[in-house]
């Protein structure tokens, strides 16, 4: 019995566990993990700052070399790991790319379901972007140049942040505050997750998938947005963004589709890691770096 789209449990279920398709996915963030230790060395790094009241709401920044004595251009990175595990710690390696380009990078930790519903995970990563234009000055950044990216549920939470009405969320906030956003290998459309494995951990409700599923919401900016999936991703993770990028496109901003060629859901993230791959350009180049 197909119980989403043509798909059977078992068959839904496969789609969506990235792990079991990608069997040395722990290698890679291991790997990842020893890169980051040299790119550490290389550039200043500010850690463990808290954005909010819990403890899980912390975040950590990086500079680039060089960073010379005009504001930077900040991003805020958001992680992945279905909005119930990972943390920024994770993420390290992420240092090395477009801080390369004259960015920083601000990679940002936020409490996991089941300790949290996703509408307060959600409240948090919107204060960790109310913090970063709050104190952009503090590390040399630039409150009025804030762009968002992140992977997976990131990605989901990139789209979420350029959903918001910023003015609603604080007084003192713009409503252009986020200048582009850079959604990698997203979830857009919680309701294969609400049917799927993952449901017993997340708890989804109809509610929850109306309220957070980027494809039933609007963009809240005009800012562009590229929407980037791996080509060697599982067939409902490449639907996914084939189908969100037009709605956003239809809706008025300039929404573009990236494939990268080859790269599977874990993979794909090591592009953002490189100064020069075309992951890292495009999004640099929205960011006014190319």
């Amino acid at each position: 019995m197909n119980i989403y789209r043509d798909y059977t449990q078992a068959e839904l279920d496969s789609q969506y566990d990235n792990r079991s398709h990608v069997p040395d996915h722990e290698e890679i963030y291991k790997a990842r993990a020893e890169e980051a230790v040299a790119i550490l060395a290389k550039i200043e790094a500010r850690f463990d700052i808290a954005f909010g009241d819990s403890a899980e709401e912390t975040l950590d920044i990086y500079l680039p070399e060089n960073a010379g004595n005009g504001p930077l251009p900040i991003n805020i990175f958001l992680h992945g790991g279905y909005w119930f595990s990972r943390h920024k710690d994770d993420f390290h390696f992420l240092a090395g790319g477009l801080t390369a380009k004259g960015a920083a990078l601000i990679i940002v930790n936020y409490a996991l379901i089941p300790s949290v519903d996703m509408t307060e995970l959600v409240r948090q990563c919107r204060a960790a972007v109310q913090w970063t234009f709050d104190n952009a000055v503090t590390f040399g950044g630039d409150k009025n140049n804030i762009h968002v990216s992140g992977h997976s549920a990131g990605g989901q939470l990139t789209a979420m942040m350029m959903a918001t009405d910023w003015p609603s969320f604080a007084d003192n906030l713009p409503a252009d505050l986020i200048k582009s956003g850079c959604a990698i290998s997203g979830v857009y459309e919680l309701e294969p997750i609400r049917l799927g494995f993952m449901q017993e951990t997340l708890g989804f409700s109809a509610e929850d998938v109306a309220a957070y599923s980027p494809m039933n919401l609007a963009p809240a900016t005009d800012a562009p947005l590229i929407v980037a999936v791996g080509g060697a991703e599982t067939d409902e993770f490449i639907r996914q963004s084939n189908e969100f990028a037009p709605i956003w496109q239809q809706a008025g901003i300039d929404c573009s589709l990236m494939v990268v060629p080859e790269m599977n859901h874990f993979t794909i993230l090591g592009e953002l890691a490189e100064p020069d791959s075309p992951l890292t350009n495009a999004a640099a180049k929205l960011m006014g770096l190319e």
